[in-house]
């Protein structure tokens, strides 16, 4: 039943949104005819959309006040709260078997059914999950917050194209030696920030990653600067030179290898002493160190092995883009890759995947609405972060559970 409070409510929201948008969408000069147009249809479309996009939001806001009820009980009375729907499922042997060799299906056969754009946009979402997981360790998982992240991903693409620019080396060769020099700068950003957390370990984060960006963008004799490195080649398949169609299919089998690999590695980390000194480490840093973890070697572990998988997919970008320049790794870059992991979940692999996925192939799919696309998008990230503040599959924390000791029958 729609109460009157609520029917005045919308009528203020109307009122409000059409005040915001009336220069915009009602007032339009023609410079031309020096003529001022009224697009009166305009603010009458503003007025009712808004009034009954107010009715839905409060609607949505009741469903999810219940939601909070149910979790706040639980933790009172030491139940274990139910687990999430893409959790459920994974238990689900039945459904979550065919599911898995429905998409393993689809990622081997996708370049062959779909055009090549497409499987460049697949390539870049690719890129994103696996730098989207090498976050994951370093905020998810150790509660480290990293605004310089895009630095690591700087490193590996400008590793690759110095060393093929200088000595020749080839993109199989480059790839390991990129992940070493990407945990080397990890460690030496790791030492000066052991001391800090919170807001000050991000500003110092922030500050390497614009010191990279600086240099890259002025040192002339060392990165060419703003120019950039172009006519950085392709990875080659045993020697031979492939086209660009086909190199585009390669590149994009080697991103699946890599990432298979990065969510193997990152689930067993995530399961061993470490991920779980990791977790502690973000959950109380003074119990943590209270219970005999090293608390400087845990961090540079996770500094080191997050810089390592950033900087192994720069390399990957480079070979993708054959051309690599400063204006790839600006702060924009470290903001988008840690909405992945927030808007994913933090500490969860799937839901990193699935953030990786949605926030790179979203705007692609949207250019169909021109201007509007980056709107829509936005709206998209407001109404995530109100009604799912955990991400779209959040990590379950897991409990243990007391169950008692249990008499044995003495025969």
């Amino acid at each position: 039943m729609i109460k009157l409070n609520e029917i005045k409510r919308a009528f203020l929201v109307s009122a409000w949104f059409i005040f915001l948008t009336f220069p915009i969408m009602v007032i339009r000069i023609n410079p031309v005819e020096h003529i001022v147009e009224w697009r009166w249809k305009n603010m009458a479309l503003v007025g009712i959309g808004s009034f009954f996009l107010s009715f839905v939001w409060n609607y949505l806001m009741k469903q999810k006040e219940p939601g909070f009820k149910k979790t706040e009980t639980a933790e009172k009375t030491d139940t274990i709260p139910p687990l999430p729907p893409a959790r459920r499922i994974q238990r689900e042997k039945r459904i979550y078997i065919p599911a898995l060799v429905a998409i393993g299906t689809l990622t081997i056969v996708f370049p062959f059914i779909f055009s090549m754009y497409q499987t460049n946009i697949m390539v870049s979402a690719l890129i994103y999950i696996m730098l989207g997981l090498g976050l994951n360790i370093v905020v998810g998982l150790a509660g480290l917050l990293d605004l310089g992240y895009v630095a690591f991903y700087a490193v590996g693409a400008y590793a690759y194209a110095l060393l093929n620019y200088h000595f020749g080396i080839s993109f199989w060769m480059a790839l390991p030696i990129g992940g070493v020099l990407g945990a080397v700068f990890g460690i030496l950003l790791g030492f000066p920030v052991l001391r800090l957390r919170g807001d000050y370990l991000a500003i110092v984060t922030l500050g390497f990653g614009e010191i990279i960006h600086i240099i890259l963008q002025n040192w002339n004799e060392f990165s060419f600067g703003p120019s950039g490195i172009a006519n950085i080649p392709r990875p080659s398949l045993f020697g031979i030179d492939l086209s660009v169609h086909s190199s585009t299919i390669y590149i994009y089998y080697i991103m699946i290898g890599l990432c298979i690999v990065t969510i193997f590695v990152v689930n067993r980390l995530q399961n061993s002493r470490i991920g779980r000194a990791w977790v502690a480490l973000r959950e109380d840093e003074l119990a943590c160190q209270a219970m005999g973890i090293d608390k400087a070697k845990t961090k540079l572990t996770a500094f080191a092995l997050g810089a390592t998988l950033a900087s192994m997919a720069g390399v990957v970008f480079a070979a993708k883009t054959t051309f690599v320049n400063p204006a790839s790794f600006t702060i924009w870059e470290s903001i988008i890759i840690l909405c992945i992991v927030v808007m994913g979940g933090m500490g969860s692999i799937i839901g990193v995947i699935a953030g990786a996925l949605v926030l790179i192939l979203t705007p692609e799919y949207l250019r169909a609405f021109s201007e509007y696309r980056m709107l829509a998008f936005g709206t998209m990230l407001v109404v995530m972060m109100i009604f799912r503040p955990g991400g779209f599959i959040p990590d379950v924390r897991r409990i243990y559970k007391f169950e008692g000791v249990k008499s044995m029958d003495k025969s």
